[in-house]
């Protein structure tokens, strides 16, 4: 491999310090080094590993978002391709938007750079030892998320475990689902040995990023998709399937699985501390409130808990010298740009839809329901704090308004309806897409997400300042969230009472007293809120097999109207008043750019025709439903 050209990226061959280092990922390769210079020097050797963690990309803060492959969000602007999949009309020569987060070649590039330096590294001659084992275990646990990228969309994939030369035969066959597992685990359990007592700066692998992956790949593995004869059973197109050893366990002990599973979260909790999760009782309302913004900014916002960053197991951190896409300046950096109301010039991205906001329960813990006369007539009212961090509903309270829109709203509110004006007519909201300052970039739901979106004052059109918010890979929440599902399943419904009470104390809800089946759906919802915008929803729905009736069940929105009480005077500027108008809220389907439905293929991805034609011993091994077309 001598004589093998290396990429660095620019930023370490600057050399900073690593404690100091905190845009490590901030790297664009802009030279090359030959190889046996790479690895006979630590800073150059700790570039190499740099530019592997630069295939994560973005994370999650892309402006199209993985929430909008579920019945949590809506993408407003058509045209993207979002539609192809949420319809079902996906094919492997006519693929649906894919996020480079998971993408099948872009992976594989990462893959490739992480086993050049997993090969290298061992017998690397820089003399820090240290130095040389924190890289390693970093290299292996990079490999083990993004083979977890590929398991988790595409099932069962090519285990490339070296980094091919030049005259070798580059065709491989997809490896079974079971096999998959066992190599990210043992990657998993390579790097939580070698980053053993290493401290970490915030975005690197650490022992705990470790564990807290393989918590979820073995949850993942314990769940009823990937056991097939349970699949089968919901399935047809599953049960017909050729291939099942490519996307689940033909056979074999459930249990044990859920018992690895277990364990394995089990792990995470004992090594960690998470955020507040030692509450004795419900926080009060605006502490749950403030408790779960923090959680959302994990500590990149200057009006947020600093000490919620600790919630973050590994992250993305984002820094303004970032800029990759199109030459945006910005870039999905700002999230509050990309989903933030259009009456402060933003672009509602990635809307709620009205199936997430009726998950969120009241404030006592009762299930929100249509058919409640005091539901119905307040619907924003009395929900429980983790709807009113996450998210912008007509009349919600919110930032100054830019200068050019403080004329339509004085008091900072949201205003997503449509309002009586005295004189027979309506005034539009200003956040609608009839709005009088844009109307290209309204809701269509009407409904914002709040969620991740920096509640600062003084960033008001969440453009003026850059927001360091993290994504989060893996949050000490989430193995909370294993450990209480796979305690469930093993029948463990203390120890699974016990865990789900520390969430929702947190967030200022009552502890559970349900048991059986009633406790696994509060459970599910539990996840569901609490893990809301974070891509946990496009696997859980599917993996619990409930993804016809998540996705499959379309997309529902809110009518707001306001009509004025007798003797009263419409407002000037409109403001939310309900001594002056009367507000009805009507649910209504909508298809403006989707008409969702729910076909089984959906449960994977396809293997792209491209890819099938450069790896011929992937042909006749596509995903069920979409052949090799």
């Amino acid at each position: 491999m001598k004589n093998i050209a290396i990429k660095i990226g620019l930023v370490l061959l600057v050399i900073l310090p690593m404690s100091c280092n905190k845009d490590f990922l901030n790297t664009k390769p802009i030279d090359k080094v030959p190889s046996d210079v790479t690895w006979s020097d630590g800073p150059l050797s700790q570039a190499f590993v740099f530019n592997v963690y630069s295939f994560l990309g973005y994370g999650g803060f892309e402006e199209q978002m993985l929430a909008a492959y579920t019945d949590e969000a809506m993408f407003t602007h058509a045209g993207r391709n979002i539609n192809t999949f949420n319809e079902g009309t996906e094919t492997a020569s006519g693929l649906a938007w894919t996020s480079p987060t998971y993408e099948w070649g872009n992976m594989y590039l990462a893959i490739r750079e992480a086993n050049v330096a997993i090969a290298n590294l061992p017998t690397a001659t820089f003399d820090d030892v240290a130095l040389k084992n924190q890289l390693l275990g970093e290299a292996y646990f990079l490999r083990a998320y993004f083979y977890h990228q590929l398991v988790r969309y595409y099932g069962g994939v090519p285990l490339v475990d070296k980094s091919y030369g030049l005259n070798e035969d580059y065709t491989i066959s997809r490896s079974s689902y079971s096999d998959c597992i066992d190599f990210i685990v043992a990657d998993l359990d390579q790097a939580a040995t070698l980053l053993d007592g290493k401290t970490m700066a915030p975005g690197r692998a650490s022992k705990l990023s470790a564990l807290a992956l393989k918590s979820r790949v073995l949850l993942y593995a314990a769940s009823d998709l990937h056991d097939i004869p349970t699949a089968s059973a919901a399935s047809t197109l599953i049960a017909g399937y050729g291939h099942q050893d490519l996307i689940g366990y033909t056979s074999g002990d459930r249990t044990s699985r859920w018992q690895a599973a277990q364990d394995a979260a089990k792990a995470v909790l004992d090594a960690g501390t998470g955020y507040k999760l030692d509450l004795a009782a419900p926080a009060s309302f605006d502490d749950a409130k403030a408790n779960y913004i923090s959680l959302s900014m994990g500590g990149g916002s200057k009006v947020a808990d600093a000490a919620a960053a600790t919630e973050l197991l590994f992250q993305r951190t984002l820094t303004p010298l970032y800029a990759v896409e199109n030459n945006w300046p910005l870039g999905p950096i700002h999230f509050g740009i990309n989903n933030g109301p259009n009456g402060y010039h933003n672009w509602a991205g990635n809307t709620p839809i009205q199936q997430l906001v009726d998950d969120y329960q009241m404030m006592d813990g009762a299930k929100f329901d249509w058919n409640d006369p005091a539901h119905s007539a307040a619907p924003f009212t009395d929900r429980e704090p983790r709807f009113y961090a996450s998210i912008l509903y007509d009349g919600a309270p919110w930032k100054p308004r830019p200068t050019d829109v403080v004329p339509y709203d004085k008091v900072n509110q949201v205003q997503t309806g449509y309002y009586d004006d005295g004189a027979g007519g309506k005034i539009n909201g200003v956040d609608t897409r009839e709005s009088p300052i844009e109307n290209w970039n309204g809701s269509r739901t009407h409904y914002y997400v709040r969620k991740f979106i920096d509640p600062d004052p003084s960033i008001v059109e969440n453009q003026s300042s850059y927001q360091l918010v993290p994504w989060p890979f893996l949050r000490y929440t989430e193995a909370v969230l294993n450990y209480v599902e796979a305690s469930i399943e093993l029948g463990d419904e203390s120890e699974a009472k016990t865990w789900l009470n520390k969430i929702r104390y947190r967030v200022g809800l009552p502890a559970v007293t349900e048991t059986g089946t009633a406790l696994r759906d509060v459970y599910r919802n539990e996840r569901r809120l609490e893990l809301a915008y974070e891509e946990h929803r496009y696997h859980d729905a599917r993996r619990w097999l409930i993804a016809p009736t998540t996705l499959g069940r379309g997309i529902k929105i809110i009518h707001v109207d306001a009509t004025l009480k007798a003797a009263q005077t419409a407002l000037s500027p409109y403001h939310h008043d309900e001594s002056v108008y009367d507000y009805t809220y009507t649910v209504q389907n909508n298809t403006d750019n989707e008409t969702r439905t729910w076909n089984d293929k959906m449960y994977y991805r396809p293997l792209a025709r491209d890819e099938i034609n450069r790896n011929i011993k992937l042909k006749g091994f596509n995903n069920p439903g979409y052949g090799d077309e």
